[in-house]
């Protein structure tokens, strides 16, 4: 496998004039984390599309899962017409895409076409501006994550034949670690490993991890936006991958409530002058993130299922605290001097990579805009802690403390705070008009 470095639009236009690319995926982040966008020509798309930008219906960051229309939101509707977006293409993320054949991927900003003005709900907008936030504040921020999924023997048809119940993991065993359960995953995480070293976007290590057939992958630690950017093209990845070797793959949050959740935790490091920020500010921005956190929770727990995640002794946080290298409570401090930073242990891997890291950051940037002084570091087991605040146990109760919170129209603004909130009531009504498996067992015969 080839890798190309230093790629860009020169470097594309001569892999196309050499027949060895042609069609470049011109793509953004929806509200889920899903890319969505089109396949250009590469020759149309060196002639037209990177000077001009995408065309794209403004629903595509304004419908569910279904991909159907959210109603109410202000963004866009079916009152206003649903029109057009500009996507901008961003030549910093162009790279080839290995395990596709002749293929290059490049990301857009989404503006709003009929004004020019940034799409402020899109994803890596709401993203963009908390790194602006940091700016203002002279810091520098740097964010790496480890997230998990769990791998199964089923292709995807099969796995929806079985109502993507009772599948076969690609380990009969809990292979935390375990180099000799994880080999048989290996045609499937080695071509990803390989694959986005090839395009650019290494991978620090693949693991077993606590549940069967769960893996982690930790990404190379970059800014805020690269980091979410690989993430995005990570997961991406991990199912296109997965589908062409015969196996499924699934980022929910639970998917067995049995086996262990999947997370994707948030490592960040803040930096003033190219320095590691003193002990002061590093306690400021823990404690906005202990303050904020259960407000936040829709950016980081974004789905019904997220929430079953959240269970005693379970790797998964139920506690909102910081501590010194515990991983009982939300958030863990770990690394020293130019290494250390804050591991935010609440996102699930069904969260959209650039929701969660902007809900790190506007949550620690809180802290620091503010002076917070953090309360001493927790000890102890955090799921057996009384006195601590906790994470929201239900969709629903998120969904409040989203509704009400003061600070999160502070924080991102009145616009974006109504466009979650729509995603999530829709979310929410569309569980709440479902019969579910578990309702038939339990009451069919027995009520």
């Amino acid at each position: 496998m080839v890798v190309v470095t230093g790629f860009d639009h020169d470097a594309l236009a001569a892999e196309v004039a050499a027949g060895r690319i042609d069609t470049v995926v011109v793509a953004f982040a929806d509200h889920q984390g899903r890319l969505v966008g089109k396949r250009a020509d590469a020759v149309h798309y060196l002639e037209r599309v990177r000077h001009d930008g995408l065309e794209s219906c403004d629903y595509l960051i304004a419908c569910d899962l279904d991909d159907v229309p959210l109603p109410g939101l202000h963004w866009a509707s079916y009152e206003q017409g649903y029109g057009d977006m500009l996507g901008t293409v961003d030549a910093s993320t162009l790279r080839v895409i290995p395990w596709l054949p002749r293929t290059a991927l490049v990301l857009v900003d989404l503006f709003d076409e009929r004004t020019g003005a940034p799409v402020e709900e899109s994803p890596r907008r709401i993203l963009q501006r908390q790194v602006e936030r940091a700016a203002e504040l002279g810091l520098e921020v740097w964010v790496g994550t480890e997230i998990e999924f769990y791998l199964y023997e089923e292709t995807y048809a099969e796995a929806a034949v079985a109502g993507f119940a009772d599948l076969t993991p690609s380990s009969p065993h809990l292979q935390d670690y375990s180099i000799l359960q994880t080999t048989p995953a290996e045609d499937v995480l080695g071509d990803l490993r390989r694959g986005l070293r090839a395009a650019g976007a290494p991978v620090e290590f693949s693991k077993g991890e606590a549940g069967r057939g769960q893996h982690e992958v930790n990404i190379t630690h970059r800014s805020p936006v690269e980091t979410a950017d690989l993430d995005v093209l990570f997961k991406h990845a991990v199912k296109e991958i997965a589908g062409q070797r015969g196996r499924s793959a699934t980022f929910m949050a639970k998917p067995v409530m049995h086996e262990a959740g999947s997370g994707c935790h948030v490592h960040v490091s803040i930096h003033r002058e190219g320095r590691p920020a003193d002990d002061r500010e590093f306690g400021s921005f823990l404690a906005g993130l202990v303050a904020t956190a259960a407000d936040l929770s829709l950016l980081v727990a974004p789905n019904v299922n997220s929430y079953r995640r959240f269970q005693p002794e379970s790797w998964a946080p139920t506690g909102i605290a910081w501590a010194l290298d515990n991983r009982t409570v939300g958030f863990r401090v770990v690394g020293h001097g130019s290494s250390r930073r804050v591991e935010n242990r609440i996102p699930g891997a069904d969260a959209n990579p650039y929701l969660a890291i902007a809900a790190t950051l506007a949550g620690g940037l809180h802290g620091v805009e503010r002076g917070l002084e953090p309360l001493p570091p927790f000890t102890g087991n955090g799921y057996s802690a009384p006195e601590l605040p906790r994470v929201p146990t239900t969709f629903v109760e998120a969904i409040e403390r989203w509704r009400a919170s003061e600070v999160v129209p502070e924080l991102f603004g009145e616009a974006v705070r109504h466009h979650v909130l729509g995603h999530a009531e829709a979310e929410w009504r569309a569980f709440s008009s479902t019969v579910t498996d578990w309702e038939r067992r339990r009451y069919f015969e027995r009520i």
